[in-house]
């Protein structure tokens, strides 16, 4: 997280350094963004930045952290009693909603995806744990068969909805459908059907 130095800046010039690193990461994955392009952007030197921050690792939880705080306000809280899957449907409509409004934000969490530096694999993990709990609390509920591996799911849940977003062009109709067929699929394969 920022360092004491960058408290204390003008909320303009924290501005001009989030809005270059929301710039970076949108175009580039983690591994291949630059803090030289994100400093160059800002309109700071580089040393300068090493007074802000400690790293590229840094600067990316500070801007995921402000943008968090965006997309909150963009998007209506889960429904804590909604299933996984139905959660899964609703993060893919969020996640159009939020590429209407803050389209680099969608695209900063396609690029997370993508790439499998340990920092991000990190991140991924974490925000999976989750995930993870939602997905046995639904197997103790009897909505998703208990040998289920829950971990194998949020993979595939994670890689799709991301890449899908990348690889649809950005064609929300088109990204909408194939999301919601992909649970389905899903569904069907590991969700407990009463019979």
């Amino acid at each position: 997280m920022p360092k004491d130095t960058f408290n204390n800046l003008s909320e303009d010039k924290k501005k001009r350094i989030f809005d270059a690193a929301v710039k970076e990461f949108s175009t580039r994955r983690f591994s291949d963004a630059s803090i030289n392009q994100i400093v160059k952007n800002a309109g700071i030197p580089k040393g300068s930045f090493y007074q802000y921050f400690t790293d590229k690792e840094d600067v990316y939880l500070y801007m995921m952290e402000e943008m968090s705080r965006d997309i909150h306000e963009i998007i209506e809280p889960f429904n804590p009693d909604s299933s996984f899957l139905e959660t899964t449907v609703q993060r893919a409509k969020d996640t159009l909603k939020v590429g209407r409004i803050k389209p680099e934000y969608a695209k900063i969490g396609a690029l997370t995806v993508i790439d499998n530096s340990e920092f991000m694999l990190k991140l991924l993990k974490a925000s999976a744990g989750k995930h993870i709990q939602m997905i046995e609390r639904d197997k103790q509920r009897g909505l998703i068969k208990p040998e289920t591996d829950s971990e194998v799911v949020i993979k595939m849940i994670h890689i799709f909805i991301f890449n899908e977003y990348l690889y649809s062009g950005f064609d929300e109709t088109r990204y909408l459908k194939n999301v919601e067929g992909a649970v389905q699929i899903i569904k069907q394969g590991i969700a407990v059907h009463p019979d």
